[in-house]
């Protein structure tokens, strides 16, 4: 007779609790799912952002002022809502609280995101942003790992970028001093290099703060061979000063 391992037991436990009724995480209507239909209709409001790094815009498919002096190495990059409530502590629970199962609901509001479906089609691969060895022990789980596999499980390859070491914490730096931080700390899988030659690339994140970590993964793949890179991030941090 066989015995499901831990393993088991845990995803078997997810995929009740993914069908028991709960409350809106937000408003708190019960029974509803993790966030009800209105609050994200509500909450998750399309809005213009640029091209190049998803900071909000007046009008859509422009580039900010800063992507037009010094573009980020993404072809493309789309954000789902902004890095601020009720996004912020959501991400927190997703993220520090141990609850992968917020993975589905968001990955969900990433891929009904306006402009991500084409992304979404044109990607050879999609490639979530690594963690260090330390972080991922600490957590016990890669959140942009599981956003990934809810995107596209069969396109999703997690060893495809590795990062080499772990870095300071980049709270609070300014993105030159995140770069730099970076440096020498993502690269690509030497053994894997060859499968990149020519292809769509889709890097995939939770949050993009300055866009140093998306650029310092860009970089690592378009020098490996990657024809594209893009990027599908759940949450942009606002610019300074934005309400």
């Amino acid at each position: 007779m066989h015995t499901p391992d831990a393993h088991g037991w845990r995803a078997a436990g997810q995929r009740v609790l993914a069908h028991l009724p709960s409350q809106c995480a937000i408003c708190r209507a019960w029974p509803a799912q993790r966030v009800c239909d209105a609050c994200a209709a509500r909450f998750a409001q399309p809005r213009p952002r640029c091209t190049g790094c998803a900071l909000p815009l007046p009008a859509p498919g422009l580039r900010c002022g800063a992507c037009l002096q010094a573009p980020l190495a993404l072809q493309t990059c789309v954000a789902a809502v902004d890095y601020a409530w009720p996004w912020d502590g959501i991400l927190a629970q997703f993220k520090f609280h141990a609850d992968p199962g917020w993975a589905a609901m968001l990955a969900g509001l990433m891929a009904s995101t306006p402009w991500a479906g084409p992304l979404l089609d044109a990607a050879d691969v999609l490639v979530p942003v690594p963690l260090s060895r330390e972080r991922l022990r600490a957590r016990g789980f890669n959140q942009s790992l599981l956003l990934a596999r809810q995107l596209g499980a069969r396109k999703t390859d997690a060893a495809l970028l590795l990062r080499l070491h772990d870095t300071p914490a980049q709270s609070g730096l300014a993105r030159a001093q995140r770069l730099r931080n970076l440096a020498g700390a993502l690269a690509v899988e030497p053994l894997r290099a060859p499968a990149l030659q020519g292809r769509q690339v889709l890097l995939v994140d939770d949050v993009m703060t300055t866009g140093a970590t998306l650029q310092a993964a860009a970089l690592a793949l378009r020098q490996a061979g990657a024809a594209q890179v893009s990027a599908l991030v759940l949450a942009r941090t606002p610019p300074a000063g934005a309400d």
